[in-house]
């Protein structure tokens, strides 16, 4: 079982507007409210923010220093797009992690070995891709995300990495993955293509943003066949733009985790 963390932003932040809070009314109950509702109003907004380490250690980018890149596949596998990046992976000699669905890895598990096969890591990205997760109870969280660990455990691996769905997180989330042993890890290079819906111009988009030591987001997932030679066309500009400007390696080598 991971160590537990100290008290995070969020728990400090809470423990000084109640201090605050106590001080101000005596001068005033009014004033005694304003740093209460600033605290509410940074707990709304921080889950939204993908790099936040308000309510927990959050991975978002390499190690310090690192000038290095890594790809990151959400919301596979599918027999439509796994195999075809695995192909370009392997021609490009790139690895990458794949955040998979558990209900996926169940329906495919020859994907999951395949994957691992090739050398790439497998993280855990939740059970069902459900975009309200992080609004369900601690219990039905936590029951998602190890229903997630259980499936891939059967499959002969056992994640380290979590990428939550759509990027939330909330306090819940921190105890979470200290019981089940993970690692948040988030990204730090999108486009916002909506789950592969929105690809134009993809490999133009990540390499006008990508920086030294970014986490790029990707996703596998079909774009529809009417878009489909055209999605993989665009990864494979990528991979190839990529590696002109970057040296691109595996997600735990980029931010030193010491994973086997």
């Amino acid at each position: 079982m991971t160590k537990k963390t100290p008290f995070s932003p969020a728990e400090k932040t809470g423990a000084a507007a109640i201090i605050l809070a106590v001080c101000l009314f005596a001068l005033n109950p009014f004033f005694a409210l304003l740093p209460l509702a600033g605290f509410v109003l940074i707990c709304f907004i921080a889950p939204f923010l993908p790099r936040s380490r308000f309510f927990l250690p959050v991975v978002s980018r390499g190690a310090e220093g690192v000038t290095a890149v890594a790809l990151t596949f959400d919301d596979g596998p599918s027999p439509d797009s796994t195999p075809a990046l695995l192909r370009l992976l392997e021609k490009y000699q790139l690895k990458a992690c794949f955040f998979v669905i558990g209900e996926k890895a169940l329906a495919y598990p020859e994907l999951i070995k395949k994957i691992r096969a090739c050398g790439h890591t497998i993280g855990n990205h939740s059970y069902r891709h459900d975009n309200l997760l992080m609004l369900r109870s601690y219990q039905q969280l936590k029951n998602d995300i190890k229903t997630t660990q259980d499936v891939l455990a059967g499959l002969g691996c056992r994640p380290v990495f979590f990428r939550p769905p759509v990027g939330i997180t909330n306090p819940k989330l921190k105890r979470v993955l200290e019981e089940l042993d993970l690692t948040a890890v988030n990204f730090s290079c999108r486009i916002f293509d909506r789950g592969n819906r929105r690809i134009m111009r993809l490999a133009d988009k990540v390499l006008n943003r990508v920086g030294p030591g970014d986490i790029i987001l990707l996703h596998d997932r079909s774009p529809g066949q009417d878009h489909y030679q055209y999605w993989l066309d665009e990864i494979e500009n990528l991979f190839a733009g990529l590696q002109k400007k970057y040296k691109i390696l595996p997600l735990k080598e980029i931010i030193n985790h010491e994973s086997d």
